[in-house]
């Protein structure tokens, strides 16, 4: 049941600002005054005119989702002034993604769960706080954290979608719930993880869980009510037959056919959820969103008949009223590796036409490392190339179909491919700077050995992939294999010029999975860091210009704002996410983890962030080390296809999660199996695996992980793989 946490704001309604201003009438000796505008009244117009201003009401900043202020009160000449103006803690130590949007001096902003949060956005001071208290046993659903990317505002109602599927809107002054609406089936493993999208008095919002086996859709629903509108599913029904949806039309032209009629895609869904970028395209009135991977990965298992699986790994167009199918245009066809198309879609009008006339494009660098430039009327394919490494095609052909590498269609041998399932860019926002040119894409290298998965039709996993993820991991992995993985990983902020075709600068990280980028007239570009470093790039050279030490994780996609003629930069901070999660041995120097924030800064700020003020956590083994070598080594394989997501690769963990390798529950069978197996821990998201595991395999993987252990506290004695 949803409740209200707290709700500490209880003054009177209060003018928009800009409300109380006086309008000399023209032509006239006498002096008018603006009526009112009503508490957070937002709407279409409004967003489409005022926002990325002083204002920042939408997620992508402006419908057309550049991330570009127009603000230049901080600026190259003055951005080294910046400080700290004030912190606020949000109630988690989990992932945070959200970009803050801010309404006439109100902050709404989510953390972890759902969280949503309303802040006075020039002093941090706390509104109101509304917890949907979703069930934390759906956390096992949410492949990448049970992280949300924020809220829209519209109405005067703030809407959220809750990780367990809900979408509900919430009066925007006092958090109180006016609507909410159950939006997927609650006994599938979906989950809401995005920022709901509105316009024109349409609420928009997908869904997750392609990984675990569901079917995805884009839903549209009425602002005032919460009736559902219109809604488009991403992969056919599996009988082929109509579902009276939007997408009916759709899938009778061009998707049907793509399908076979046997395979994993039957039964559990075919994966497709619309989980992030959704675009409202004023000049053509449509919704322009990007669709996800198929499930299982493994398009040998999804689709046996190996077709292009419409709309799998595709950016669509659709009407905005009636969600009736306009194009599409399928970056990965036949994914087969988790390429989604969800990654930033940003309208713009670049020099592309006749002549060097405008042309309104679609620009998307999604995971599959291809930058990609399309006509935003007709979906027509206009440009792609390559923006980081990869071996898994050699170009695009001359409509932008990938050119692939045989062995990346992979099957029992490994093959080693880059960009892996996190991509050379996943969820963190990219910006684009209409005065330079540009789009700056948060880019990364991780790769990934992907093989087929022998044991998938006998003993299927929550995670729905058909890969291998043991695949070349030995049973016993001295520090040395992790500090091999480690060197594989890259990260780069890379300034892409769509006419050129090219990168015009690019900086080099430290690591990989750095966080979104904003993008100002002030000539400036922000992006947070893997290690907790916020910084200020010159936007057209890429030299740095300033940083600060978050003390945590600096993922999000910062924003700004003006308030009484003061400019403010803002970012929230938290530890988690998919890579903090699966990737526990990337980390060279861990942030620590600690209670996420929302960090605001100005010119001339002198506030200060704190510490974690946790303790160390006790790096020793708590069992002694056990198990044959068969028996280690099947634990090796369980581990990988059932823990390795949440608790790291290696069973080294980054932190968000407990290391099971320096747990009490690994000191004796009983405690193991109490949790893995019956589910005791189950009130904070570990849920019972007994579904996927004997007991026989839960207690291999007890001896795998305190093999991992003692290999660590003690490298020297242990055994070569």
């Amino acid at each position: 049941m949803s409740k209200v946490v707290t709700a500490r704001w209880a003054s009177p309604l209060m003018a928009a600002a800009g409300a109380a201003l006086i309008l000399a009438a023209c032509g006239q000796g006498q002096v008018q005054k603006a009526e009112p505008r009503g508490f957070a009244a937002v709407d279409t117009a409004r967003i489409s005119t005022e926002s990325a201003g002083n204002e920042w009401l939408t997620y992508g900043g402006t419908y057309d989702e550049q991330r570009h202020s127009k603000l230049t009160a901080i600026n190259k000449e003055n951005v080294s002034q910046l400080g700290v103006a004030w912190t606020y803690d949000l109630a988690t130590n989990r992932g945070v993604e959200s970009t803050p949007i801010v309404v006439d001096g109100t902050m709404y902003v989510t953390s972890a769960w759902s969280v949503v949060y309303a802040l006075d956005a020039k002093t941090g001071a706390e509104k109101w706080v509304y917890d949907p208290q979703a069930d934390r046993a759906v956390g096992v659903k949410a492949c990448c954290d049970v992280v949300n990317r924020g809220v829209a505002v519209y109405d005067g109602k703030v809407y959220v979608g809750v990780i367990d599927g809900r979408l509900e809107a919430l009066n925007a002054e006092t958090g109180e719930v006016i609507w909410s609406k159950v939006t997927v089936d609650q006994d599938k493993p979906y989950t809401i993880t995005g920022a709901p999208r509105v316009v024109n008095g349409k609420v928009l919002i997908g869904n997750g869980g392609a990984e675990l086996g569901v079917r995805g859709y884009l839903s549209a629903y009425d602002t005032s009510s919460g009736d559902l509108v219109w809604r488009f599913y991403t992969v056919p029904n599996p009988t082929k037959q109509p579902d009276g949806a939007a997408s009916d039309d759709a899938f009778v032209q061009v998707g049907n056919v793509t399908w076979g009629d046997e395979g994993a895609w039957t039964t559990d869904g075919g994966g497709g959820t619309v989980w992030d970028s959704i675009v409202y395209d004023e000049v053509n009135n449509q919704i322009i969103f990007g669709v996800g991977n198929g499930s299982p990965w493994n398009r040998t298992f999804r689709d046996p008949s190996a077709g292009d699986n419409l709309f799998l790994s595709s950016i669509v167009a659709v009407d905005v009223d009636t969600g009736a199918y306009k194009w599409h245009f399928q970056t990965t066809p036949g994914d087969n590796w988790d390429y989604t198309a969800t990654q930033t879609i940003i309208l713009a009008d670049l020099p592309l036409g006749e002549d060097g006339a405008p042309r309104r494009v679609a620009l998307q660098a999604p995971k599959n490392g291809f930058f990609y430039v399309i006509d935003a009327a007709t979906g027509e394919y206009i440009s792609g190339d390559a923006y980081v490494p990869m071996n898994w095609a050699t170009g695009l052909d001359e409509n932008g179909r990938p050119i692939e590498v045989p062995e990346a269609r992979y099957a029992k041998q490994p093959y080693e491919q880059t960009p892996g399932p996190l991509g050379g860019h996943n969820w963190h926002p990219m910006a684009f700077n209409p005065d330079e040119g540009l789009a700056y894409i948060p880019a990364q290298e991780i790769p990934q050995a992907y093989a087929e998965d022998p044991r998938f039709a006998a003993r299927p996993v929550s995670w729905n992939t058909g890969i291998d993820f043991s695949a070349g991991v030995p049973p016993i992995a001295p520090p040395e294999v992790a500090k091999f993985l480690r060197a594989s990983l890259k990260g780069r902020l890379i300034a892409w010029d769509p006419v050129a075709r090219a990168p015009r600068w690019s900086v080099e990280h430290g690591n990989a999975w750095n966080g979104g980028v904003l993008s100002t007239a002030g000539g400036l570009v922000f992006q947070g860091k893997l290690n907790g470093e916020f910084v200020a790039y010159d936007a057209a050279t890429g030299d740095k210009l300033w940083s600060h030490n978050l003390k945590s994780g600096g993922a999000s996609g910062p924003g700004t704002f003006m308030i009484d003629g003061e400019q403010y930069v803002t970012i929230t901070t938290g530890w988690g996410s998919a890579f903090a999660l699966a990737a526990g041995f990337a980390y060279d120097e861990k942030v620590p983890s600690t209670v996420g924030k929302v960090v605001t800064f100005k010119l001339g700020g002198t506030g200060e962030i704190a510490d974690s003020g946790l303790a160390p956590v006790d790096a020793t083994p708590k069992g002694e080390a056990f198990g044959s070598m068969a028996v280690i080594s099947e634990g090796t394989v369980h581990y990988a296809r059932n823990c390795a997501v949440c608790h790291g690769p290696l069973a080294v963990s980054s932190g968000v999660l407990p290391d099971l390798r320096w747990s009490a529950i690994t000191a004796n069978t009983d405690a193991w199996k109490g949790v893995v197996l019956e589910g005791n821990l189950a009130a904070n998201g570990m849920v019972s695996f007994a579904e996927y595991i004997t007991p026989d395999e839960a207690e291999a993987i007890r001896a795998y992980v305190l093999t991992q252990a003692h290999a660590a506290a003690a490298p020297a004695e242990q055994p070569a793989p």
